[in-house]
């Protein structure tokens, strides 16, 4: 584990604005190899790299002993969008909770979501989606929407944020500027939004506004292009969209991520290289890479050529640090994992299954 005293040189301050994935329960000696070649400042975990609660802990211990301090992210929606093995609670998809009409108990889900995380050592979950369920027909978000109504997203995404964030886990916002309204997945093409400025503003940017003001420590960006806000790029590579709407017009300056850089929408039309280079200039701050390494690697050496030539200030660079740095000093030194205490003792506690069996009851009322 690196000294975080020490000085970053350019390699590694490029290194730690990305987020990696990798295939398999246990490090690969190549892997460990690229870790320290690259010292990635991210991790995302899938279920290809889950096992169960033991094995999760280890991987996780191992990552950090050989690239730490790491963020490591999963996808923990609940419903159909949860990589966890079987042995965690998983609770419901998000419009469950709406439709029960309990920010209370939408808390208390995330509040044991996030113990259960930490337990194993993952520190950010990529949840809520505060997507707006306004489109019957779109593929992808569905019922990972909390609701079609502004006013219901923004409340239970909320209870969520402050569920995982208060137990030590960073809750990442997503899809930026909304993907409720798109007709196709963006991990297979790139969708259109055609809404208006003012709809959007009114509608799908609400949930946003409401979660930036409540602390949410990062956000996601979306795959998709809204021509009203940028008529020639996608969310995630627009300037307009990600500097001058999010940062400027919104006021956030916590951690912007990008959604998987391998999805349709983006290969479809970019290279990795030109991609990684494009979204940073817009202003992300964590290019997001979960699949191939040589991808991952032609990124990174893309990104670093580009600083290097001076085609991508390193001022950039530095102000997106400076991000990575402050979320993981806020997040990766509270509340540290007991040692005392086997982690079977957290995950699927009887408390916190009692709570999944009350969600299940209710559900069964609705």
């Amino acid at each position: 584990m690196r000294n975080s005293n020490d000085p970053l040189s350019l390699r590694e301050t490029v290194g730690q604005l990305f987020m990696v994935g990798f295939d398999g329960t246990d490090l690969s000696q190549e892997f460990m190899a690229w870790l320290k070649e690259f010292r990635p400042g991210g991790v995302i975990l899938f279920s290809r790299n889950l096992s169960d609660p033991d094995q999760i802990l280890a991987l996780t211990q191992r990552l950090q002993e050989q690239a730490g301090p790491l963020i490591i992210a999963i996808d923990q929606e609940g419903g159909r969008v949860s990589r966890l093995p079987s042995q965690f609670t998983i609770f419901p998809a998000a419009a469950r909770f709406a439709q029960h009409h309990s920010t209370t108990l939408t808390y208390e889900a995330a509040a044991i979501t996030g113990k259960e995380l930490r337990a194993v050592g993952i520190n950010m979950n990529m949840a809520p989606v505060l997507d707006i369920h306004t489109r019957t027909a779109n593929p992808v978000i569905g019922d990972r929407a909390f609701s079609s109504q502004p006013e219901q997203v923004c409340c239970y995404g909320e209870a969520v944020i402050a569920g995982l964030q208060n137990h030590g886990v960073i809750a990442c916002g997503k899809h930026f500027p909304g993907h409720g309204d798109t007709q196709t997945d963006s991990h297979k093409e790139l969708p259109f939004v055609e809404a208006s400025r003012a709809r959007l503003e009114d509608i799908e940017l609400q949930p946003f506004r409401h979660a930036i003001k409540k602390n949410l420590a990062s956000i996601m960006t979306a795959h998709v292009q809204y021509p009203a806000l940028d008529p020639q790029l996608p969310a995630t590579l627009s300037p307009a969209i990600i500097e001058t709407l999010l940062r400027g017009h919104l006021g956030f300056d916590g951690l912007v991520l990008t959604d998987d850089m391998e999805m349709n929408a983006i290969t479809d039309h970019f290279s990795p290289d030109e991609a990684s280079v494009a979204a940073l200039h817009a202003g992300v701050d964590m290019l997001v890479i979960c699949h191939r390494q040589d991808r991952q690697t032609d990124a990174i050496e893309a990104v670093l050529h580009a600083a290097e030539s001076g085609d991508l200030p390193v001022e950039r660079l530095n102000r997106s640090l400076a991000r990575v740095v402050r979320i993981k000093t806020q997040f990766l030194s509270t509340i540290p994992i007991s040692q005392d205490q086997p982690v079977t003792d957290v995950v699927g506690a009887p408390s916190h299954q009692n709570l999944l069996r009350r969600i299940q009851a209710i559900d069964a009322r609705i």
